[in-house]
């Protein structure tokens, strides 16, 4: 019995001071009403509290259904990831996805960002090494032309014409190629050197020549304009060279070169 109804209990059945009667006094309906209600009263207020804290378990437990197989460290793990203002709003409102999407979106725009700087650095080094090489294969061109004994003023347009056909190998000297396939030289086995094309121009392009002045040239004088062409052909500069050739033929220039050097 609870200590406050074993007090009310021990009240009615002691006389208070002065009714001098010993005997237990009578419970009457009224002190009964009284009685059950204080005791009605105080079980109510009780079975009330009970049932509020009964309810907030329920929706407790409820609620932690929702997280069930989750791991809390591991969750608090990504939401620190998660600093912005925008995200901690997101987060609240249990928009997780939205969270996530977002940070995917950020994550593909600053590696769109990487990808494009890498291919403008690309472009540009692949622009260099283009100009590189095209410098490259005009000298290379412009050498073998002169060796010939091209005119000066003919060497812009002979590098223009072997644009076409001159790109640089793997280890960066000159080879003459027709789509993919190399072109080779006279013999059919070697490749085509610069100089053998210079030559070869002499034919198809002749204007980019001096007029020949050799001895078999209508007009010609021996020794007169581009010097004695009755020197050995080791005695000859490129110049007087080009002329013998182009008065002569290459077969003629060849066959000079073997009687001199015979």
């Amino acid at each position: 019995m609870p200590l406050w109804k074993q007090r009310l209990f021990a009240r009615l059945q002691d006389p208070e001071p002065g009714d001098g009667g010993g005997g237990a006094p009578e419970i009457t309906p009224e002190v009964q009403a009284i009685i059950d209600a204080k005791i009605s009263e105080a079980v109510t207020g009780l079975k009330s509290k009970n049932g509020e804290l009964l309810g907030k378990l329920k929706d407790a437990t409820t609620n932690l259904q929702r997280f069930d197989g989750i791991d809390p460290d591991a969750v608090r793990t990504i939401l620190s990831k998660f600093a912005s203002d925008e995200e901690a709003a997101l987060l609240a409102k249990g928009e997780i996805d939205t969270v996530l999407t977002k940070r995917t979106e950020r994550m593909q725009a600053d590696n769109a960002k990487v990808v494009k700087a890498e291919q403008e650095a690309r472009a540009k080094a692949e622009a260099k090494a283009g100009k590189l090489a095209a410098r490259t294969l005009a000298g290379a061109i412009r050498d073998a032309a002169i060796k010939a004994g091209a005119l000066p003023e003919a060497m812009e347009d002979i590098v223009l014409r072997g644009g076409g056909t001159w790109r640089l190998n793997d280890d960066g000297e000159p080879v003459a190629m027709n789509g993919d396939e190399v072109v080779l030289g006279k013999d059919g086995k070697t490749p085509l050197t610069p100089a053998e094309w210079a030559e070869s121009l002499r034919e198809t392009a002749p204007h980019l020549w001096p007029k020949a002045q050799g001895t078999n040239a209508p007009g010609a004088k021996t020794g007169g304009g581009a010097g004695n062409l009755n020197k050995k052909a080791s005695e000859m500069t490129a110049a007087e060279k080009s002329v013998y050739i182009t008065a002569n033929g290459l077969a003629k220039w060849n066959e000079k070169v073997r009687t001199d050097y015979s």
